[in-house]
């Protein structure tokens, strides 16, 4: 039976709810000691939701913010591989498992699914909200150290979320050396600090190292082209914000924007003809175009390993109109419509 919501759709509905009963007061310092922790740049050697009081927070104001970031990184990928479905995944550091349902709301259909974290109530919980997803239903959660003993099944996918900041870094390569012995394709993604930037660099680098090709959001392979600690890469994804978001933040907007960075990339060779492979982005919007009169700046990262600034003006025609639609992490220029094969 399909769902008659979207995954969005049912994980805010299921969300609703979730704090019923936790007061106030105590839901809102929970949030506040998570938002320390998670932008801290200090590894930790314990789970950082200690209980249900503080998963249910995390769960309320964290949740649709890593689901909409890892969508958006999924996505970006799903376009550079098509035809690519995963047969399975492992959300590695899952905690209540919003990667899991990014992949759902990416490519439809029930797949193995693996969530591994080390904080038992984190899993309970997430069980709990995946009873409520037709395609998650059967989902394993599983107690793990995310660490140098971290081991994991051959799989499809594997992501992993807003973990690495967690970790010291020996237990980061471990993790990124575990996953790309283990799966077909790696998503990660971090916060879009330029801590959250320089993690997502060092497992770029790695999974590159290991055979990897990078699909999004690099139109290449090679060296990032930002010189160290000059800037960073990072793109944004809209989040409605919940009351709690509200309460916490003491804003009356109805949604905040997500920063984040990330790296996808699979051992898929590059795209031969009329079988799944690597096709990724002529080039990639950077920062968030800027719309003059009668022209659009884009910054873009390009194929060619080089960050570089284009104007498209009125006499650009159809492509004038396409930069006024782009979007901060678009690949440019739009894809063209294929004539139709006779």
């Amino acid at each position: 039976m399909n769902d008659p919501l979207t995954p969005a759709e049912r994980l805010r509905a299921t969300l609703t709810g979730l704090l019923d009963g936790l007061p106030p007061r105590q839901a809102a310092g929970a949030v506040e000691r998570l938002i320390a922790s998670y932008r801290g740049e200090t590894p930790t050697h314990a789970p950082i939701l200690r209980d249900r009081a503080d998963v249910a927070a995390y769960a309320a104001y964290r949740m649709p913010a890593t689901f909409e970031a890892v969508r958006s990184a999924l996505a970006a990928f799903a376009d550079a591989v098509p035809g690519w479905v995963p047969g399975s995944h492992v959300d590695v550091g899952g905690g209540t498992g919003a990667a899991t349902w990014a992949v759902t709301a990416t490519w439809d259909g029930p797949r193995p699914v693996t969530v591994l974290d080390w904080a038992e109530p984190a899993l309970a919980l997430g069980r709990e909200i995946a009873a409520t997803h037709p395609a998650l239903r059967d989902a394993r959660w599983q107690r793990a150290r995310i660490g140098a003993a971290l081991t994991l099944e051959p799989t499809d996918l594997v992501t992993a979320s807003y973990v690495l900041n967690e970790l010291s870094e020996p237990d980061r390569a471990a993790l990124v050396d575990a996953a790309a012995h283990a799966a077909q394709a790696v998503v990660i993604v971090e916060a879009g600090t330029p801590a959250g930037y320089a993690r997502v660099i060092e497992a770029r680098d790695r999974l590159i190292e290991a055979g990897f090709r990078v699909a999004a959001p690099c139109p290449h392979s090679a060296a990032c082209p930002i010189a160290p600690g000059t800037d960073w890469c990072h793109f944004s994804a809209r989040v409605s914000r919940s009351s709690l978001h509200r309460q916490v933040k003491g804003g009356s907007l109805a949604y905040e924007d997500e920063k984040f960075s990330y790296v996808a990339a699979t051992r898929l060779p590059s795209a031969p003809a009329r079988t799944p492979g690597v096709t990724p982005a002529p080039a990639r919007v950077v920062r968030r175009p800027q719309i003059r009169k009668g022209q659009v700046l884009l910054d873009l990262c390009e194929a060619d390993e080089q960050l570089r600034r284009t104007t498209v003006t009125k006499r650009h025609g159809d492509l004038y109109k396409a930069a006024r639609d782009a979007d901060w992490g678009d690949a440019w220029p739009p894809e063209e419509p294929h004539d139709p094969v006779s």
